[in-house]
């Protein structure tokens, strides 16, 4: 079995354990940075069961929605259909360590892009960047660490700040604008209604 199949497996088997697992509400941090952006075409990296491509799709935005899980897309275009959206969504399966969806978009959003099993991360980013149209936003929304009490199971995986990020996107010089880099506390309802605090990053960054 391939490492793209494994990660499907797991992947499948996690949304599959409960018939939702997020909140069904788009991430704060990308209502913030995108509400006062005009629409346009905008790629959602890892959406899940598609709260936030719903969101983006309500504000006008065509969106591409793309996840490793089968389970999970399905569940999204069910939302997208119940929302009055579906025509402007186009969800597709990918593993981004291995395949990645074409064209040039205004808005490229990566939200929580974690994983237990392997991720090529950085090379995502990158590959990220490189869609992005002219005058187009990258938005990347990333954890500082899992979450308080819970065990960490992989203490060698880490959570790069602002600066690292995107140090790591290896952007040309002149070519892009900083618009946000920071770290940031926010509070974060749980399935079984447990209010935590989390502390995540946010980078924009602006092509120019």
């Amino acid at each position: 079995m391939t490492t793209e199949q494994l990660s499907e497996d797991y992947w499948n088997s996690f949304y599959a354990e409960h018939d939702q697992i997020w909140s069904g509400r788009p991430n704060v941090a990308l209502v913030d940075e995108v509400a006062d952006l005009p629409p346009g075409r905008a790629l959602d990296l890892g959406c899940g069961e598609g709260a936030d491509a719903i969101w983006l799709a309500q504000q006008g935005w065509t969106v591409t929605a793309v996840d490793i899980s089968s389970v999970a897309l399905g569940r999204a275009a069910q939302h997208a259909k119940d929302a009055g959206v579906a025509d402007r969504i186009d969800w597709q399966q990918h593993e981004l360590g291995q395949t990645f969806p074409d064209g040039e978009f205004d808005l490229v959003s990566v939200q929580f892009l974690h994983s237990k099993t392997e991720l090529p991360r950085d090379g995502i980013l990158r590959s990220a960047a490189d869609l992005v149209a002219p005058n187009g936003v990258l938005l990347i929304e990333g954890h500082m660490g899992f979450p308080p009490g819970e065990h960490n199971p992989h203490p060698d995986i880490h959570f790069p700040g602002p600066d690292e990020v995107i140090e790591s996107l290896a952007l040309a010089d002149g070519e892009w604008e900083t618009l946000v880099s920071r770290v940031h506390d926010r509070a974060q309802v749980m399935r079984d209604g447990e209010h935590i605090n989390r502390r995540d990053c946010t980078v924009k960054l602006r092509r120019r």
